[in-house]
């Protein structure tokens, strides 16, 4: 005879199902929880995952935070940011100048830091910096003809000859004292193989440092209506060249000889540091030190100059001039620039 249910027994197993689908809930949930607070991805277990990023440098774009619970900070906060003009000075009368101070990351003055313009043989902080990240100073090249053959013969050069054979740190002061076009050839060619290798590290190392507003296409700085760059940019790229001892060693050189061959035959080579603070025909303002720096010039970039100083108290600052109407007028806005570090 067939089993009969009752209303009453069918609603005591719906009360027993729900009772214990409750308890099937709560356990799960209870799983969950025990398995999130042991993940890398808790505040318990945070440390896991910010693992990965000991040891690196402190140039990535995000750092583990100190503390556990803090938010990561940007790059950016190591660097200065021009959100505005200064207020304008008639005595900074280049198109472009700019001083940061790169110990405290504080903008100085900023005058058209954005602008694109020419950089004339400031490019070749950038050169230095991809030889130096790149290059062994120890290693020698032999100078060819077709190295130099897309040179103007007028324009500035360290007085590499075919044949001779330097080492890249001989060539690194002949492009930076001198300013030698021929030595940035001669350093792309022994650095990436050939000019066009060397222009494509260089437009990367640009944009690595967020330099994007810039473009280069060749390592020496003669004009092209694509080359180009703007005051914040080579602020950028002056910055991180500041790291380097080799660079500050080289710029920091009043004067240097190289003793290098030709086909065996020994030559020797002087070069001169030109920039006027470092020759007498210009004084920096009291309590400011210049360290060095780079120049440069064409009928296109006007007169430009990128400096490192810093303060009596240690503090280093960055400062660029971008086309000035003349050479005189470069350092007086340079001048100008340096006497704000004080004020």
């Amino acid at each position: 005879m067939p089993r009969t249910t009752t209303a009453k027994q069918v609603k005591r197993t719906r009360i027993a199902l729900k009772f214990g689908l409750a308890i099937l809930a709560v356990a799960a949930c209870t799983i969950v929880f025990l398995c999130f607070i042991n993940s890398p991805f808790s505040g318990k277990g945070s440390t896991s995952i910010l693992a990965a990023y000991e040891g690196q440098d402190e140039d990535l774009s995000m750092e583990a935070p100190e503390v556990l619970g803090e938010a990561p900070s940007l790059f950016a906060e190591k660097l200065c940011v021009v959100t505005a003009d200064s207020e304008p000075d008639p005595s900074i009368t280049s198109e472009a100048g700019v001083t940061f101070d790169r110990t405290n990351g504080e903008v100085v003055y900023s005058k058209n830091a954005y602008e694109r313009l020419y950089p004339a043989s400031v490019t070749k902080i950038m050169t230095c910096l991809v030889a130096l990240k790149y290059g062994d100073l120890s290693e020698e090249i032999t100078v060819r003809a077709d190295m130099l053959a897309n040179l103007d013969p007028d324009s500035s050069v360290c007085n590499v000859k075919d044949g001779d054979t330097l080492n890249l740190e001989q060539l690194l002061y002949g492009l930076m004292l001198p300013s030698g076009n021929d030595a940035a050839n001669a350093i792309a060619y022994l650095v990436a193989g050939s000019e066009e290798a060397f222009v494509e590290l260089m437009n990367q190392e640009a944009r690595a440092l967020g330099a994007t507003d810039s473009h280069f296409v060749n390592a020496h700085g003669l004009n092209d209506p694509d080359h180009y760059t703007t005051a914040y940019d080579i602020y950028l790229i002056f910055n991180e060249l500041m790291n380097y001892e080799e660079f500050m060693k080289i710029i920091g050189t009043q004067q240097y000889t190289a003793q290098y061959t030709n086909n065996g035959q020994p030559v020797t080579n002087t070069w001169n540091r030109g920039i006027w603070y470092f020759c007498g025909q210009a004084a920096a303002p009291d309590g400011v030190i210049p360290l060095g720096g780079k120049t440069g010039t064409t009928p296109e970039a006007k007169f430009c100059l990128s400096l490192a100083s810093e303060d009596e108290a240690g503090a280093q600052y960055v400062s660029v001039v971008l086309k000035a109407d003349s050479r005189e007028s470069l350092y007086v806005t340079m001048t100008s620039l340096l006497s704000k570090i004080q004020k």
